[in-house]
């Protein structure tokens, strides 16, 4: 359920990116069925979502070195 939130949200910010109705074309281009040629970060009023062409943001590297001074919580004297 929380999955399918994250794909299929009301609030997704029109791009051309990852729009139905586009193609990519090259490396800053898209091929539009309505409009033709167009920028990837272009929109219009045609725009309908297309979840399977959003990328989603690489994970966090977690990092495994760690230091026993990384678990320690340290105190303000400015108080």
């Amino acid at each position: 359920m929380f999955f399918k939130n994250k794909l299929f949200r009301k609030d997704i910010e029109p791009r051309c990116f990852y729009c139905l109705y586009a193609s990519k074309l090259d490396e800053q281009n898209m091929i539009c069925k309505k409009r033709g040629i167009v920028n990837q970060i272009s929109k219009c009023r045609s725009f309908k979502y297309d979840p399977l062409c959003r990328i989603p943001p690489k994970p966090a590297v977690l990092r495994l070195n760690f230091k026993d001074s990384d678990f320690l919580l340290e105190e303000n004297d400015e108080n």
